[in-house]
């Protein structure tokens, strides 16, 4: 039995305002990956996909923030649905005042069949952290409307140095409290802080072996990139940056996928991609059904 259950639960509990108004800020780092990986210019974009979408759902929602973010694009009659295994109630609790939102527990490995089908489901930043991720996926394909789409994003495979330093400090820390996995973070944060308030760029060659390609990189983000995750956001307070970096580091199932692994799961499910992206970090991968 993995602890990834309750690193989740305490995760959004001791911080269930996390980075939820970064969320839906425009023009904030957070805001603005969500909707580049999603292959939307700006939210004029983001609203004309949702324009026809009466049914939308969150798979996977926990503290809401994505939820929120897709209730101010929607038409305002879309229905917006939110699950969680472990944090609903405080997704519940931050949209509560939203018209045409419902949060429910569950687990996105079984059938959701009480909650009928919907015209577009969001599973981002989730699946990686199930037991069966492609399992996971071809369950919530089976909610799909026809001419509905699922957009997915999944943790990738990096470097080998990146992989092998989130395997370590996983090791280390996974077994921990939250309390005691926090200070580790927080020392994590600290370093990424640091590097980041170098305020360099550095030129690297490519280094082949090492799978780091030739480009300018701040320095914070070549560490990022290719030898541990030290994420740093100076849009969000320290506590808060350590949070993002126990969520990463912490649960104990966090599976990293190839982008032809993926688009095997949207192929197996009868779904034609409609886009899909590739960065440092994950793969996004949006379909439609037939």
């Amino acid at each position: 039995m993995t602890n990834t259950a309750q690193s989740f639960h305490d995760k959004w509990h001791n911080n269930q305002n996390l980075a939820f108004e970064e969320t839906s800020r425009i023009g904030s780092d957070i805001y603005q990956w969500i909707l580049t990986r999603n292959g939307f210019a700006d939210n004029a974009a983001l609203t004309k996909f949702l324009s026809d979408k009466k049914r939308i759902l969150d798979a996977g929602c926990g503290n809401g923030r994505v939820t929120n973010l897709l209730q101010q694009y929607a038409p305002k009659e879309s229905q917006i649905v939110g699950v969680d295994l472990v944090a609903a109630d405080v997704a519940k609790a931050n949209l509560a005042k939203l018209p045409n939102v419902e949060i429910h527990a569950h687990n996105i490995l079984e059938p959701l069949s009480n909650s009928g089908l919907f015209d577009f489901i969001y599973c981002q930043e989730v699946l990686h952290h199930t037991e069966d991720p492609r399992g996971a996926f071809l369950n919530l394909c089976q909610s799909l409307n026809h001419g509905g789409e699922i957009a997915i994003y999944v943790y990738k495979q990096k470097a080998p140095i990146r992989e092998f330093t989130d395997d370590y400090v996983r090791g280390k820390i996974s077994g921990l409290s939250y309390e005691d996995a926090m200070k580790a973070a927080a020392q994590i944060t600290e370093f990424g802080k640091r590097l980041h308030d170098l305020n360099m760029e550095v030129d690297i060659p490519a280094v082949d072996v090492l799978e780091i390609p030739e480009g300018r990189y701040s320095v914070q983000r070549l560490f990022y990139h290719f030898f541990m995750k030290c994420y740093w956001n100076p849009d969000l307070s320290h506590h808060d940056n350590a949070a993002v970096n126990y969520d990463w580091y912490h649960p104990q199932l966090a599976t990293r996928h190839t982008l032809p692994e993926v688009l095997g799961w949207f192929a197996d499910a009868g779904l034609k991609v409609q886009h899909q992206h590739v960065d440092f970090y994950g793969i996004t991968v949006r379909g439609k059904k037939a």
